[in-house]
């Protein structure tokens, strides 16, 4: 607030034919604090408009037309992003004609398989967020970088839900200890302020006009972008989200949860038991605690990355109350 305060009071938007100061200032601290300083940032105001840029990068790039997704993908509802997402509900006829092929994640051979001359990118979540929380193995996403430089293809790692720190690492990604051509990034990076963003290799060179935007990188947006990186370097969190979230996740199994727990970090989900299908309702009901959902019976907790001990205890005291009962 104290960061959009100040910069309001000097100037608050101002034509993208000027690069500005403070995007500089964004892109350089957010390439030193991800690990990614000699990446491009192209800033825009979304994850589904930072997705979209990064399909229209990678048909670019190759010339080619063809996109391989992942099943239960949700990559945004604009055009090439909701065509990128499994789910037919919200694909309008209008969207449904770009070519996307949707695999089974961590399915090495069907991924082998549908690679072709034709293939512009893979795009993978770090996280798969909206499907319930679920995880490329380290050797599926080591396996997808090989097979997109080997077919001259970009790799699309979609960090929108699972970027900024959430995970323990700056990216989920880095886990498998790849680098991916592109990495999209939006949500938290602004902490509630509209903002998003494509790093982009260096292997990918721009040319003027390749990628465009009004509103992107606007004084605003920067000037919370450059608070919320401060705030995360300062205070440690990504350091606080591995930690928390171990011991939220032992918590949660002594809490009664016998379901696998899947996640890292703060980005954290389980299905709920079947002796009580209504916990997630009777969590909001009967305890406040509004926890997010994914079809049909996930639980999924992504809460503050400066989360307290003490306030994360709260919701491991109502499991422990409500899975006692019958």
């Amino acid at each position: 607030v104290e960061a959009i305060t100040r910069q309001l009071e000097k100037i608050s938007f101002y034509s993208n034919s000027v690069q500005s100061s403070i995007q500089e200032e964004l892109a350089e601290k957010l390439g030193s604090l991800s690990g990614y300083p000699d990446y491009s940032l192209f800033l825009c105001n979304s994850g589904a408009e930072a997705n979209e840029n990064a399909l229209k990068l990678a048909s670019f790039v190759t010339g080619r037309n063809r996109i391989i997704a992942m099943q239960k993908a949700f990559h945004g509802r604009t055009s090439g992003a909701v065509a990128a997402t499994d789910n037919p509900k919200i694909v309008a006829p209008f969207n449904a004609v770009h070519q996307v092929t949707f695999v089974p994640m961590n399915d090495a051979d069907q991924l082998k398989n549908a690679m072709g001359d034709d293939v512009a990118a893979i795009i993978i979540e770090g996280i798969q967020g909206v499907a319930g929380i679920h995880e490329p193995d380290a050797a599926y996403l080591q396996l997808a970088a090989s097979l997109a430089a080997t077919n001259g293809s970009l790799l699309i790692l979609d960090e929108v839900q699972s970027g900024y720190g959430r995970t323990g690492k700056f990216f989920a990604h880095q886990y498998a200890g790849i680098k991916p051509d592109l990495i999209t990034v939006a949500k938290g990076m602004g902490n509630g302020f509209p903002i998003g963003g494509v790093l982009i290799s260096p292997s990918v060179k721009p040319w003027a006009g390749m990628l465009g935007t009004t509103f992107g990188g606007n004084h605003l947006a920067c000037a919370a972008g450059i608070a919320v990186l401060d705030i995360i370097r300062d205070e440690n969190l990504m350091h606080h989200a591995a930690e928390l979230g171990n011991w939220w996740i032992e918590e949660i199994k002594l809490a009664g949860i016998k379901t696998p727990i899947r996640g890292r970090g703060l980005m954290i989900g389980f299905d709920t038991p079947s002796d009580h299908p209504s916990l997630r309702q009777d969590l909001l009901n009967q305890y406040k605690i509004f926890t997010g959902e994914a079809k049909p019976n996930v639980i999924r907790l992504l809460p503050a990355l400066n989360l307290k001990k003490e306030d994360a205890e709260i919701l491991i005291k109502a499991l422990t109350e409500a899975l006692a009962n019958p």
